[in-house]
Order: structure tokens, then C-alpha cells, then sequence
């Protein structure tokens, strides 16, 4: 079992910033990739960024320029640094671990993080 705990939500203001952090646990071979979703009131989950263990991005079109998705491999951490944040970034942030393999090329599973609030208010 894999579990997901993240951190660093909270209150921002508008143009400024707030880190998350989320880190894995418990007993597993590799995670190809991590990733963040987001999800606003009323809206369907969406993707925020994700990044492999390669280190290749990819982000939505909201967030390109102003977010980056950073990960250290030896943590089992993925970081998402939120830069000159809107209002409209307000949402729940999950953090996703997919293709997590349990033992070498053993079947590959996807988790979930709790979820951390991420309000953008003056």
C-alpha cells in the first residue's frame, strides 16, 4: 500500500505564492509518474502537471509560466511551486502517484493524496 501525504496549502494572495509538497510512502518498487490535480467547487477534476521520473513536464494551458512541477526521486516527492497566483487557482490540489509499481515489473497501480485546500483571496 502507497499512501500520499501533502502539504503546504492554505491561503495565498493574488500575484503571490505557495509551494506544495507530497511526499509517498510505505512499501513500493518505483513511481513513474507524479502529478497534481485540482478541483474547484461544482468543476470536474483536472489535470494541474505531472512529471515522470525522467523528469519530462507537462502542464495545462492555466498554468504554463506560472507553476512548475519539480520531483525528487531519492524523497518520493513531487513539489508544485505556484507562482503569481489568481483567484481562479482556488480549488482542492490532489497529488497523484500513477503507474506505481509495487515490485519489478509487477502490475502498476495509481494513488491519491487526501487533497489540500488552496484558496486565492485578497
Amino acid at each position: 500500500q502507497v499512501q500520499l501525504v501533502e502539504s503546504g496549502g492554505g491561503l495565498g494572495q493574488p500575484g503571490g505564492s505557495l509551494r506544495l509538497s507530497c511526499t509517498a510512502s510505505g512499501t513500493f518498487f518505483s513511481i513513474s509518474i507524479m502529478g497534481w490535480y485540482r478541483q474547484a467547487p461544482g468543476k470536474r477534476r483536472e489535470l494541474v502537471a505531472l512529471i515522470t521520473s525522467g523528469g519530462t513536464t507537462n502542464y495545462a494551458d492555466s498554468v504554463k509560466g506560472r507553476f512548475t512541477i519539480s520531483r525528487d526521486n531519492a524523497k518520493s516527492t513531487v513539489y508544485l511551486q505556484m507562482n503569481s497566483l489568481k483567484p481562479e487557482d482556488t480549488a482542492v490540489y490532489y497529488c497523484n502517484a500513477d503507474r506505481v509499481a509495487i515490485i519489478p515489473k509487477g502490475n502498476e497501480y495509481s494513488y491519491w493524496g487526501q487533497g489540500t485546500q488552496v484558496t486565492v483571496s485578497s
